[in-house]
């Protein structure tokens, strides 16, 4: 694993090494790990390792270093490069679903100048969401031209100096700080707001072709825009058709993740966002062809497909830790099948650490909350005026 040191996956027996991840120089951090793990596919579990994994493909290429094992590495475990801008524009991942003839809905790039104009043809309720983010932190829902406007700033605005020295300072975790020191500004995107009910498919995939799924109904969530905390498992096939033609589009290879919205009366399913990484879900052993690692771990070592049985028979999947942190009296932690890792109680009792820290003052949370306040104190954007003599 590549990851900061103050990780909750460094406390699994299943982890073999942890190489160091330094913030200030990523792709450096990976070619190292790389290197010197000599792996047979490297996973991302984030979108910013995505990101900084893409780039460092680039670069090998760029440099002339495409034969290098690191260079196959990243071939084998990324797909082809002509796939990144697809896999890093939300904008231009929808151009393509609709050429597929996939629905998806209206997406376009916008601007400060150009975000009133696309609301205005396209109406509200609207969805703004920056590229590069991740966990419902990058998308807002809005329904006014103010809402949208106050969205828009903080969406484009730079990541927070306070939180990108907080994450240095106590999470060891120096990746903000180069973006912050550097302003550097997120592409924002509008999208036509979908109604229904939230469905998500995860995949391996190999060379294009899909290997094994899980696709899922979303019944809960910890947050409107947030992950979610209660599933059910569903087959869809459109879902599964339009996952598919996308895969063969793009020739994918690894983990990946498919979000949708499923109609109320007709349930025709409509793609709304693609996670280029390993989704909550990825790791539910639940069957054959449903359990992802085996599959991918299969085809990469030229092995045939393995008979899995599934973890639990109960069709509703109750995520831990998401859902005892979001309701510890929730029914669902009794009746249905609660992913609790028993079996690695280090890594429990990290996780459950981690949730339990989002409540510090210091949490990222807390500090985005507090930046929103300040944003739209109405003292800030009508200062009172000093009344007294001229």
């Amino acid at each position: 694993m590549v990851g900061p040191q103050g990780h909750p996956a460094i406390k699994t027996k299943a982890l073999g090494h942890r190489y160091s991840f330094r913030g200030l120089a990523a792709a450096a951090s990976f070619r190292a790990a790389i290197d010197r793990a000599k792996p047979d596919l490297v996973v991302a579990c984030d979108d910013l390792s995505t990101i900084h994994l893409h780039r460092l493909y680039s670069l090998l290429l760029q440099k002339g270093e495409a034969d290098t094992r690191s260079a196959g590495v990243l071939r084998r475990s990324l797909g082809p490069p002509t796939c990144f801008p697809a896999l890093e524009s939300r904008t231009q991942l929808m151009v393509l679903a609709r050429s597929l003839e996939v629905r998806a809905p209206e997406t376009a790039v916008v601007t400060k100048d150009s975000l009133t104009q696309w609301l205005m043809q396209n109406g509200f309720p609207a969805v703004l969401k920056a590229d590069g983010s991740a966990g419902g932190r990058g998308v807002q829902v809005v329904r006014t031209m103010a809402m949208a406007e106050n969205a828009f700033a903080e969406l484009s605005a730079p990541p927070l100096a306070l939180r990108a020295v907080k994450r240095a300072l106590f999470d060891q975790d120096r990746t903000l700080l180069k973006p912050s020191l550097q302003r550097s500004v997120p592409v924002v995107n509008a999208q036509v707001l979908v109604s229904g009910r939230d469905a998500t498919t995860s995949v391996a995939c190999w060379e294009g072709e899909v290997i094994a799924a899980i696709t899922v109904e979303v019944i809960k969530k910890e947050m409107e825009e947030g992950p979610s905390s209660v599933v059910r498992l569903i087959d869809h096939p459109e879902i599964s058709q339009s996952t598919e033609k996308i895969v063969r589009r793009l020739g994918l290879s690894g983990l990946f993740g498919f979000d949708f919205i499923l109609e109320e009366h007709s349930n025709c399913a409509t793609l709304i966002e693609m996670n280029a990484r390993a989704t909550q879900i990825s790791h539910l052993a639940l069957g054959t062809h449903r359990d992802l690692p085996a599959a991918l771990s299969a085809v990469v070592g030229g092995e045939p497909f393995p008979e899995t049985q599934p973890v639990s028979d109960r069709d509703v999947i109750a995520l831990f830790p998401q859902e005892w942190h979001s309701d510890p009296a929730s029914e669902y932690l009794a009746t249905a099948f609660h992913d609790v890792p028993w079996r690695e109680p280090r890594l429990v009792k990290a996780c459950v650490d981690f949730y339990t820290a989002q409540k510090k003052w210091h949490s990222s949370r807390r500090l985005v909350d507090l930046y929103r306040k300040i944003s739209t104190s109405p003292f800030l954007h009508h200062p009172v005026k000093p009344v007294g003599r001229p």
